[in-house]
């Protein structure tokens, strides 16, 4: 990139400032070896389709996080020097989008045939900057994007992990596209679901909830569901592990003064008895010095209705006068469960149930069966199979289609 550039002043060892050098020395052999790069990096962010050039200068740009961008997010509309800045800037992109180098030019992916490719984020957006007339229209194009999608990795991507230090994003087809209509049954808890996720995203007040119950019942996918069905709202979730619990109140810190809604999502919740690191997990949810911020809810699945391990001799405390009281010990414990203000009950499906999710899902997924005898196999591979649930109905109906 061009040190001339305002905004959007790149550090030295980004591919546009190489580029720029290897072209400015006229080394074509140096050139070739940062295209090789650009390769690479539009294989890893799923962008290799198209103009690959376009592509990585948008994505580029769409994930640089400035004054300039932060300040678009939320939807504080730049003015004064700050767009003039920026319009500079937009004016020396469009002389790159259109000629990188002559001789560079000539590869045959930066002149790729889009015709039947798969339409992502980036292909589409590059598509509008690359035939931007003015600094003036590319301007627009680059704001209205800041304001609906974001910037950074949250704009370009659903879920997340927290990894060492950092939150990491996860590949949007490893997510997949289920939605909650897919979810067999559980009308009642899916939405309760949706209305308290509806109301964070409106900005209304919503609480944290707890999904619990028997496995394979669905709890996971239904948060996985919400995902998909409200990712176009500002909606992101980030999966993180028990033993990262000491880092959520830095996380939630990291999410607070961003324009999405978050949900911190934790699996398979649970704690034994000689565990502490539920107060960590206590302290951000509710009745530590700082509050959490009002982007940020948790959304937990345990099969525990009170997360933490109870022993009978938690309930072992002894009056004086030999009267048994509920333990501290008990109530230390349950008051996690209790700070999540929605408990949501995934409980078993009976037998008609369980046969309906098999019917429905043998059906979408356009088996050819004889009803009775695909019910009479479908209880047979329950019992096989730990009992029954949507999780062991979709594993029985995988193994028929295999079979076919």
């Amino acid at each position: 990139m061009p040190s001339v550039m305002f905004v959007y002043n790149a550090p030295t060892d980004s591919i546009p400032v190489l580029l720029a050098g290897a072209i400015a020395k006229n080394s074509l052999s140096s050139a070739y070896r940062i295209v090789h790069k650009i390769i690479e990096l539009a294989h890893e962010c799923n962008y290799a389709e198209g103009n690959l050039w376009h592509n990585y200068l948008t994505h580029f740009i769409l994930s640089n996080e400035n004054v300039f961008s932060l300040a678009c997010e939320r939807r504080d509309a730049p003015t004064g020097s700050l767009k003039d800045f920026a319009l500079h800037d937009f004016e020396l992109f469009m002389r790159i989008f259109r000629q990188p180098h002559e001789s560079i030019a000539q590869i045959s992916f930066f002149k790729g045939d889009s015709k039947n490719t798969k339409k992502s984020i980036i292909y589409d957006w590059s598509q509008k900057l690359a035939n931007a007339g003015t600094p003036e229209e590319f301007y627009e194009y680059v704001v209205d994007f800041y304001k609906n999608f974001g910037i950074g990795m949250f704009a370009l991507n659903k879920a997340f992990r927290l990894e060492t230090n950092s939150i990491t994003p996860v590949a949007n087809e490893n997510v997949g596209d289920v939605k909650l209509n897919d979810i067999i049954g559980y009308e009642i808890q899916k939405q309760e679901l949706k209305s308290n996720t509806e109301a964070f995203l409106a900005g209304l007040p919503a609480n944290n909830v707890l999904l619990y119950g028997d496995g394979g019942t669905g709890k996971s996918t239904s948060v996985k569901a919400l995902l998909n069905e409200y990712f176009s709202q500002g909606l992101r979730v980030i999966e993180i592990y028990k033993h990262q619990f000491r880092e959520i109140l830095k996380l939630t810190e990291t999410l607070r003064n961003r324009n999405y809604k978050f949900i911190i999502f934790i699996d398979d919740l649970s704690f034994e008895e000689d565990e502490s690191e539920y107060k960590y997990l206590k302290a951000v949810i509710e009745g530590g010095i700082e509050t959490r911020p009002d982007n940020v809810l948790i959304y937990a699945t345990s099969n525990r209705r009170h997360i933490i391990r109870e022993v009978w001799s938690d309930r072992d405390d002894m009056e004086h006068n030999g009267d048994i009281h509920r333990s501290d010990t008990v109530e230390e414990k349950l008051s996690l469960a209790s700070r999540f203000g929605i408990a949501i009950n995934y409980s078993a499906p009976t037998r008609n149930e369980y046969h309906e999710i098999v019917l429905a899902l043998a059906e979408k997924a356009g088996l050819d069966f004889n009803r009775d005898e695909l019910l009479k196999a479908a209880d047979t591979w329950e019992i096989r199979h730990g009992g029954m649930s949507g999780r062991a109905a979709r594993q029985f109906i995988d193994y028929q289609l295999g079979m076919k």
